[in-house]
């Protein structure tokens, strides 16, 4: 089982830089990172990289993109220029992506959606705009992994919706972003995990949590720990287990982290602790 970082787990770090984790990540052993949009386009904005300097990196390096994530609030979109704009975004990620070799984009529903849509109208509008996005990737090879999240106002957010709409776009090319976190705060449905394909699972990500109730506003992101952290709720042997058993073909696992309180270590220190922690975890699930 090979290692992912995401940068949600080191993004507010002092001095963060997307080059710098890159390097880190070298250093301390992952074989994969995914790359958070709101981290290049802050160094691109202060001029801190290129896109053609970092696919030049990846050239010379063991380290690769997992994804690029993410493409965010993708669907349930009132108006066509808004449409036109997550298109647009899409042709912009995909331009990336070829320069960065990364040959996927994790896609992250809307939230707090200004109409009253029920479930099935959100799930008939996703597969619609995934369609159209699947028309733009694949010429270029490159997946769509839809993530779920776990909160109240997300449109998406149990696991049973996602991969109901993931069987329905019916695409090899497009499949889902288990979050572990994710999948508890909502009370995701173990049955229906337990039955699902695993090949339509494409990426793992890896977090604890602290065990508040699901579905309450201040379960939040915030609430992540690393895994078998003290007061660490998630069961991660049945995760592991599970994904097994379905036939889960990711071959990694990216740990994903939002805590406040782990911005407030060097960028460094908290590139070797993911580092550490991650190898721990496959040592002893995977």
């Amino acid at each position: 089982m090979k290692i992912g970082f995401n940068e949600a787990n080191d993004r507010f770090c002092k001095d963060h830089s997307v080059m710098k984790d890159l390097e880190l990540c070298e250093k301390y052993g992952f074989d994969f990172i995914d790359i958070q949009s709101e981290c290049l386009n802050r160094d691109l904005e202060a001029g801190k990289c290129t896109i053609e300097e970092l696919g030049e990196w990846f050239k010379s390096h063991h380290l690769k993109m997992l994804s690029y994530n993410a493409l965010v609030f993708f669907n349930m979109k009132q108006t066509q220029a808004e449409k036109d704009a997550v298109m647009a975004e899409l042709d912009e990620i995909i331009r990336r992506c070829n320069i960065l070799g990364c040959k996927m984009i994790v896609v992250v529903p809307s939230m707090d959606l200004p109409v009253h849509a029920t479930r099935g109208e959100i799930r008939a509008d996703a597969v619609a705009v995934l369609k159209e996005m699947l028309k733009k990737v694949e010429p270029h090879g490159i997946k769509l992994s839809l993530e779920f999240c776990g909160a109240p106002g997300m449109s998406i957010n149990r696991f049973e919706d996602a991969y109901a709409i993931v069987e329905e776009v019916g695409s090899p090319l497009v499949g889902i972003t288990l979050d572990q976190y994710h999948f508890h705060a909502m009370a995701s449905d173990w049955a229906a995990l337990e039955k699902a394909d695993g090949k339509k699972i494409f990426v793992w990500h890896l977090n604890g949590m602290e065990d508040m109730p699901c579905g309450a506003a201040y379960n939040t992101d915030e609430k992540r720990l690393w895994p078998d952290a003290e007061g660490d709720c998630l069961d991660h042997k049945r995760y592991a287990d599970t994904l097994k058993k379905i036939g889960f073909e990711g071959d990694c696992c990216t740990i994903e982290i939002f805590r406040p309180a782990y911005y407030e270590m060097t960028q460094e220190d908290n590139v070797k602790m993911s580092a550490e922690v991650t190898k721990a975890h496959v040592a002893k699930y995977c």
